[in-house]
């Protein structure tokens, strides 16, 4: 006759054999100017309204991989063995490609998610800021009382996408946004459940093409309860 353990046994025995179940931790590395410029941020928007905050468009590239893990994996280990080969992971970084979208929501609606063929420079940015950006500023937020939030990626700083913003600061009003701060921006709360979709599909995409018609897919579809009740990626942290 067979023995069966429980998993209750399992996990009590790995217990008291001093290991316990763990997921890593991911913090960013903040410079110490680039903590003073959040605390900054948070200071001068602590006394915000939650309307105050549904006139921000966030924006952000993001690229998903036609192979990835989602970061989901736990393992058994004791204190000591967070970096012994046999408790890590490996990951192939860009294996078998990805596809690269940019997208923009607001509190009020969902806008567009734009792919981008190749690398994303100025001049690609500049045609996403023209045709994408404007139109949405303008139809979501009539009254110019619109931010617009962007990240400090090279691209975005270029003197020449700087200076289209001030030509249409009587519009809506460019985001002062601080350095390293991609876990303040709730699109990648967003972009996150995108994957998520993607990963628990029962046929996932052979290629890079219905990859990205898998991402436009799931996007346009998503509800508006969902977006409308995003967390940063700090908030959910502290959850």
């Amino acid at each position: 006759m067979q023995n069966t353990i429980s998993e209750r046994t399992i996990r009590r025995t790995l217990k008291q054999m001093g290991y316990s179940s763990r997921r890593p931790h991911q913090v960013l590395l903040l410079s110490a100017k680039n903590s003073k410029r959040r605390l900054q941020f948070t200071q001068a928007h602590q006394n915000w309204t939650i309307e105050d905050w549904k006139n921000i468009a966030w924006s952000d590239e993001s690229r998903f991989l036609s192979r990835h893990s989602d970061g989901r994996i736990r393992i058994w280990r004791k204190e000591h063995e967070s970096m012994d080969p046999s408790c890590l992971v490996s990951m192939v970084q860009a294996a078998g490609g990805g596809v690269m979208v940019w997208g923009i929501f607001s509190w009020h609606t969902l806008g567009p998610l734009v792919s981008i063929e190749h690398r994303l420079n100025v001049t690609a940015y500049l045609s996403i800021v023209a045709d994408h950006v404007h139109p949405f500023m303008t139809t979501v937020y009539p009254s110019s009382d619109g931010y617009f939030q962007q990240d400090n990626a090279p691209c975005h700083k270029a003197q020449i996408i700087s200076d289209w913003f001030l030509e249409h600061d009587n519009e809506f009003t460019l985001l002062k946004w601080p350095p390293q701060s991609s876990d303040l921006n709730p699109i990648e709360q967003l972009c996150d459940l995108v994957e998520r979709e993607i990963h628990i599909m029962d046929v996932q995409p052979t290629n890079l093409q219905q990859l990205r018609d898998v991402i436009m897919s799931i996007w346009t579809k998503t509800s508006e309860e969902c977006f409308q009740h995003l967390k940063t990626k700090e908030q959910s942290s502290d959850v």
